[in-house]
C-alpha cells in the first residue's frame, strides 16, 4: 500500500470556538451596545442592534467559498469599479504601436513587476541562466525544465522513496535560510506534431509508395489530436531581502545576485536529480523562459516556434527568438468566472486538501484533457516558512488548541472526531520542528485553457470534476482569474501568498 500523507493542520487555528482573536474582538465590540440597550430596557433599540450584530457576524465569521463575506464585498467592489473604469482590460504595448525595447517584458496583471536578467556564464557552454526579478514582490526567481518519467508505473515503494526525496529537497531548501518558495508545475499541452512533421520531412524519401504515404499521414492526423505532450517545470524563489545579504560576498548589483542564485540551482538540481530521480535538469535561459511564457498564454504558437528553431539550425539568418515585449498576449480581459488572453481564455481553480489525506500522484486525473485543443496546467507550491515564524506559529496553534478544548469541555460541548484529530497533528507539529523538518503550507492551483471557440463554462465544470474524481475539492478563483492563470501556467515564481517571504 502507498503511504497516505494527511499530516496537515489548518493554517490558521481560532482560539475561540474557531474564531480568531480579531474576529472575536470585532464581535465583541459590536455587541457592547447591544449590551447596554439591553441594560437600559431599551427594547426595540435591542432589537435593531441584535440585527446588525447578526449581519456583523455573518459579514466577519461566515466563511463563503474560502472567503468571508467581507472579503467577497471587497472583492466585488473592486472588480465593479474595475470593470467600470476599464482597469480589467489590458492591451500590450506592442498591439498600441508603441513597441520599445524588445528585451523588457511587456505582461499583464500581477505579471507586471516582471524583469528578466541574464545570469553569468555557468559550465562548458557558457550558459547564461535567466533570473526573474518580481519589483512588486520583492523577489528573485530561476525555473528549470525537468523531465520525469512520472508516477503511473511507480510502485509504492518508488512512491515512498520520491515522497521522502521531496521532504528532503524542502528540508535542503529551508536549511539554506534563503529560499521561501518551491515550485513544481506541469502542463498537459496538446501535440501539435511539429517534431513529427520535421522527422517526416528529413527522413521520408521522395520514392516511398503513394498509398503507404496516404495512410501514415490520415494516421498521423488521427493521432496527433489525440496526442498530449507534458511540460514540466521546477521553479525556486528567493526574497530580495534574504539574498541582498547573501550576495554581498559575491559583490554588487544583479551579477552578486545571479551568483548567489547560482549557487542555490547547483545544491537544488543535486536533490532533484537524485532524491527526485529526475535525469534531465535544464535551467531555463532567456530566451527559453520567454518561449515557455509564450505557449503559456497562447499554446497554438508553438508549432510556428519549433519550426523556426528547424529553420536556424540551416539557415543561420532566421531569427527564432521570441522577444520578451511579445512573449505576452496581445490583449487580456479579466471576467468575474474566467479569464480572456488573445484567442483563448482560461479557467483557474485552486485545490482544497482532502481531510483523509492523499498519496503522492493522486493529481494525475488534473492533467487529463478530455478534448483534443484543451491544455492542463497544475501548480504546486510549497511555501516554506522561516524557523522563528514556524516556531511562534506552532506555539500559537497549540496554544488556541488547548483554549478551545478547554472551553468546549467547560461548555459541555463535545469534542468531534475531526476536532480531536486536528488538535493531535498540532500538538505534534513542535516534535518534528525539533527534528529538523521544514514548516511548509503547500497549496495547489489548477487551470484549463481551451480557445475561445469553445465553451470555457463547460470546461471549467469538467476541471472541477477532474478535482473531485481525484478525491480533492475544487474551490473556483472568482474575481481573481487572471492571478490564478498565472500561479498556474506561467513559471516565471508567480504565487498567490507571499506572506511567508516577508
Amino acid at each position: 500500500m502507498a503511504t497516505v500523507y494527511g499530516d496537515y493542520t489548518r493554517d490558521r487555528v481560532g482560539m475561540v470556538f474557531g474564531l480568531t482573536l480579531a474576529q472575536l474582538a470585532v464581535l465583541v465590540a459590536a455587541g457592547l451596545p447591544l449590551l447596554w440597550a439591553a441594560w437600559a430596557e431599551r427594547w426595540g433599540l435591542a432589537v435593531g442592534l441584535a440585527l446588525g450584530w447578526l449581519v456583523t457576524a455573518v459579514m466577519v465569521a461566515v466563511p463563503v467559498h474560502g472567503r468571508s463575506a467581507t472579503g467577497w464585498l471587497v472583492a466585488a467592489t473592486s472588480y465593479s469599479v474595475g470593470v467600470v473604469l476599464r482597469w480589467s482590460r489590458w492591451r500590450s504595448a506592442a498591439a498600441k504601436g508603441r513597441s520599445g525595447r524588445l528585451d523588457k517584458a511587456d505582461l499583464p496583471g500581477i505579471l507586471t513587476g516582471i524583469e528578466v536578467h541574464d545570469g553569468p556564464p555557468t559550465g562548458p557552454t557558457n550558459t547564461r541562466i535567466a533570473l526573474v526579478q518580481d519589483h512588486t514582490n520583492r523577489v528573485w526567481a530561476a525555473t528549470t525544465a525537468i523531465t520525469h518519467p512520472g508516477l503511473a508505473l511507480a510502485d509504492s515503494d518508488d512512491r515512498d522513496s520520491q515522497g521522502r526525496g521531496l521532504a528532503t529537497l524542502l528540508n535542503a531548501a529551508a536549511r539554506t535560510e534563503l529560499i521561501s518558495e518551491v515550485q513544481f508545475l506541469v502542463r498537459s499541452v496538446p501535440d501539435d506534431g511539429a517534431e513529427r512533421q520535421q522527422w517526416l520531412a528529413a527522413h521520408r524519401p521522395e520514392s516511398a509508395p503513394r498509398l503507404a504515404r496516404m495512410v501514415n499521414e490520415q494516421m498521423a492526423a488521427v493521432l496527433t489530436r489525440a496526442g498530449v505532450r507534458t511540460e514540466a517545470f521546477v521553479t525556486i524563489v528567493v526574497p530580495e531581502a534574504r539574498l541582498a545579504k547573501e550576495s554581498r560576498e559575491f559583490g554588487r548589483g544583479v551579477d552578486a545576485r545571479a551568483r548567489a542564485m547560482t549557487m542555490l540551482m547547483g545544491e537544488v538540481e543535486g536533490h532533484l536529480r537524485t532524491g527526485l530521480r529526475v535525469p534531465q535538469v535544464a535551467w531555463l535561459t532567456s530566451a527559453q523562459l520567454a518561449v515557455a511564457v509564450r505557449t503559456g498564454f497562447a499554446p497554438g504558437d508553438r508549432a510556428g516556434i519549433i519550426e523556426a528553431l528547424a529553420a536556424r539550425d540551416t539557415d543561420p539568418s532566421v531569427n527564432a527568438d521570441v522577444p520578451w515585449s511579445q512573449a505576452g498576449p496581445a490583449g487580456a480581459e479579466m471576467a468575474a468566472r474566467h479569464y480572456v488572453h488573445d484567442a483563448w481564455h482560461s479557467v483557474a481553480a485552486t485545490i482544497k486538501l482532502p481531510a483523509k489525506g492523499a498519496v503522492l500522484g493522486a493529481l494525475a486525473p488534473v492533467l487529463t484533457p478530455t478534448e483534443p485543443g484543451e491544455r492542463r496546467a497544475l501548480a504546486v507550491v510549497f511555501p516554506i516558512l522561516p524557523q522563528s515564524i514556524a516556531d511562534r506559529q506552532t506555539q500559537n496553534a497549540e496554544t488556541a488548541a488547548d483554549m478551545g478544548e478547554a472551553l468546549r469541555a467547560h461548555a459541555g460541548v463535545k469534542t468531534r472526531a475531526r476536532d480531536r484529530t486536528n488538535i493531535a497533528r498540532t500538538r505534534s507539529l513542535d516534535a518534528k520542528l525539533a527534528a529538523g523538518t521544514a514548516l511548509v503550507r503547500p497549496y495547489a492551483v489548477a487551470c484549463v485553457t481551451v480557445p475561445r471557440t469553445m465553451p470555457i463554462a463547460e470546461f471549467g465544470r469538467r476541471l472541477d470534476a477532474s478535482i473531485r474524481r481525484s478525491g480533492f475539492a475544487p474551490l473556483r478563483l472568482d474575481l481573481s482569474q487572471d492571478a490564478g492563470f498565472a500561479a498556474a501556467t506561467i513559471p516565471v515564481g508567480v504565487g498567490l501568498d507571499r506572506k511567508s517571504d516577508q
